[in-house]
């Protein structure tokens, strides 16, 4: 290749290198520029603006991603923006709510019904319990074979006895009879009140004794002494204790036969801290027992409260026509509770420290408030506020565990 050759070559690649390297710079100028506009400056916790990163992450305190600032940008709304006299108060965006997942709802009043269902257990009716006490010393002659268990009817001969006076007694009584049927047509007036009263101090004698009203009857009809006076039941009813046995000897007040009568029985319902005090709210409660249904009504007695289940036994009563409930049995009971017009909020909304409780209310200017409360009852998902809100106030009901813990690090960190 010749010198002009080489000379022209030359040209051609000086001009090429200079065209290249003019594209590059202002390619460089442009994208620098670009680069320079949207320059980070630092990684940001979004919730503890105090702390800042100079790599992208995740924020150790709160678990969010890192936001980046930058520099072309106006520093975003942050937790604490807001400019808010309020201790304790935190602001917040909208776009920062819903990455954190904050709810508000509206505060209102209104009535509430709940029904709570507890464990009761049949229990016998303490004035339906009959105890065939002996009312003199004596025997037992003969017993039924009614034992510990079994029903028995109004009158049914339990078992007879006998006693030393009973005859005599007896004779007594025979010859106020003979005497009343003798003269009652012949005698006079003041007569007749004297024999009348001879035999009615008789039969009370022979009552006395323990003899009933049949067997006092069946005397007077027949006319004739009987050996044994016979202890009947005084109701219809389930044999709870019997202790009377051919030949036993017994002393005056010995129980013989206890009967209870179960047409009518108590359940004692156990009601735990938590509902007692929706009982006075209580307007119906019903007993639920193998897919029936049993109407039942609050006894006037107090509560009794029971050391060893923490748990107030509320007597409820029933009638057991059928004697389907048996002591001891367990049913379901179910209250039902109307209670007055109160302001309810959800249970998350309140946060329990144990010495206090709190709520975040949304101010005007878009930030949120801790406002200490009082609470109430609790059904369900939703607690009373007796005290510290107003209908109409908005409270924050998810998300408020982070609004809180950032209001307790302002209160701590100078601003």
């Amino acid at each position: 290749m010749n010198k002009w050759a080489h000379s022209i070559l030359a040209v051609a690649l000086a001009t090429g290198f200079f065209l290249a390297g003019t594209w590059y710079n202002q390619r460089a100028t442009v994208k620098g520029g670009i680069h320079e506009a949207r320059r980070i400056l630092y990684y940001q916790d979004p919730m503890h603006p105090d702390y800042k990163s100079d790599k992208p992450g995740i924020a150790p305190d709160c678990g969010m991603q890192l936001q980046p600032v930058y520099a072309d940008s106006e520093a975003p709304e942050l937790p604490g923006r807001h400019a808010t006299s309020a201790p304790g108060s935190v602001g917040i965006s909208e776009q920062q709510q819903r990455s954190i997942g904050l709810r508000t709802e509206e505060v209102t009043r209104a009535s509430h019904h709940h029904t709570f269902r507890v464990l009761g257990r049949v229990a016998l009716d303490e004035t339906r319990i009959y105890r065939v006490a002996a009312a003199v010393d004596g025997w037992v002659r003969h017993a039924g074979p009614v034992t510990s268990g079994s029903a028995v009817h109004k009158d049914d001969v339990l078992a007879t006895f006998y006693n030393r006076d009973f005859l005599t007694a007896q004779q007594t009584y025979l010859y106020a009879l003979n005497t009343m049927d003798r003269f009652k047509n012949n005698e006079s007036e003041d007569q007749l009140k004297l024999t009348k009263a001879q035999m009615r101090a008789a039969s009370e004698n022979l009552e006395f004794l323990g003899m009933g009203e049949l067997q006092l009857q069946e005397i007077a009809r027949t006319r004739e002494i009987a050996n044994e006076i016979e202890l009947r039941s005084p109701v219809t009813g389930l044999v709870q204790a019997r202790n009377a046995f051919p030949g036993l000897r017994f002393d005056r007040g010995s129980e013989l036969f206890r009967i209870a009568d179960l047409s009518h029985v108590w359940i004692l319902a156990d009601v735990f801290e938590d509902d007692a005090r929706l009982l006075r709210a209580v307007r119906k409660a019903t007993v639920r027992y193998q897919d029936r249904v049993l109407p039942v009504h609050l006894s006037s007695t107090l509560p009794q409260f029971d050391p060893v289940s923490r748990a107030l036994k509320v007597r409820l009563e029933t009638d057991n026509p059928d004697l389907s409930l048996r002591p001891d049995m367990f049913v379901d009971v179910e209250f039902q509770a109307s209670l007055p017009a109160a302001i309810a909020v959800p249970v998350d909304a309140v946060i329990d420290s144990g010495l206090r409780k709190t709520v975040y209310v949304e101010t005007s200017d878009g930030s949120f408030v801790p406002r200490q409360v009082e609470t109430g009852w609790r059904l369900g998902d939703n607690i009373e506020i007796v005290n510290g809100l107003a209908p109409g106030e908005r409270i924050v009901v998810a998300g408020n565990f982070l609004l809180d813990s950032e209001s307790r690090m302002r209160l701590v960190k100078p601003r």
